[in-house]
Order: structure tokens, then sequence, then C-alpha cells
């Protein structure tokens, strides 16, 4: 559904009001009007989170433009770190680059050390299988009870 598409409103006024409503009629009514309100908040809430989703696409941009510089700006802090370090140390500059480049290989390493024990306690959803495992059980009692 689109959301140029209309929805059904719900009746204020019973068609015939002078006709006796059955208890049939009155559910079948009821069903209709909760369908309809139903349908009609689901629009709603679509309309909603499509214009707030659009607000946080236009302003993670300026999140992914300052990342991206920071990101260039790294370059310049690291030669920075080298030529400091070969000045400080009275080394060559390829030792102070040398030293820089062992740092940011140790900090590669522990994040991945890091990263690698964190992923390794992942464990698959036993609850949600054992769920749907008792549903198709169910499902199928049920159809073998019917024929």
């Amino acid at each position: 559904m689109t959301t140029r598409e209309h929805i059904a409103s719900i009746p204020l006024t019973a068609d015939d009001p002078t006709a006796e409503a059955t208890i049939g009629g009155l559910v079948r009514d009821a069903t209709a009007h909760v369908s309809t309100l139903v349908r009609a908040e689901v629009e709603l809430a679509k309309g909603e989170i499509a214009a707030e989703v659009k607000k946080g696409v236009k302003g993670s941009v300026f999140f992914i433009v300052a990342l991206t510089v920071l990101c260039f700006s790294l370059f310049f802090l690291f030669m920075a770190l080298g030529f400091g370090f070969a000045e400080w140390f009275g080394w060559g500059y390829w030792a102070g680059f040398g030293l820089v480049f062992a740092v940011m290989m140790l900090t590669a390493v522990l994040f991945a050390f890091l990263g690698y024990r964190k992923v390794r306690k992942i464990r698959a959803p036993e609850k949600s299988i054992a769920a749907a495992r008792d549903t198709v059980t169910a499902l199928t009692q049920r159809k073998g009870d019917s024929d």
C-alpha cells in the first residue's frame, strides 16, 4: 500500500439508522472498523518513521564527512609522530617512523584480539530455534488431528 492510497474511514453513523442490528452484524462492523483503524495507524506510523529516517540520513552525512576528514588528518598525525620521535630520541627518520609503525601494529593486533574474543562468545539463538521447532511441531500435530 502506497502512501497515496486512500484508507477507508470509519463511518460515524449507521448505514440504516432504523434497522435493528444483529449481533453478527455488529461483530462484522466492529471487526471492519478495528481493521480500518489498525491500517490507518500503521500508515500513520510509516509516515512518521519515514520522515524521521530522512532526518537521520541527512544528519548522518555530516558525521560521515567529519569521520572522513578525521581519517585523512590521522596521516599527518602519524607523520608528525615519526618526525617527532626521530628528533626527540636523536634517531634517523627511518627509526622514528619504524617506531610509529610498530606502535600502530601493536594497537591493531590488540584490537583484533579483543574483537576475536567478543566474536567467539556469539552463540546461536537457542530459545528462538526451540520456539520455532515447538511451533512447527504443534502445527503438524494439529494438521494430523484435523485429518
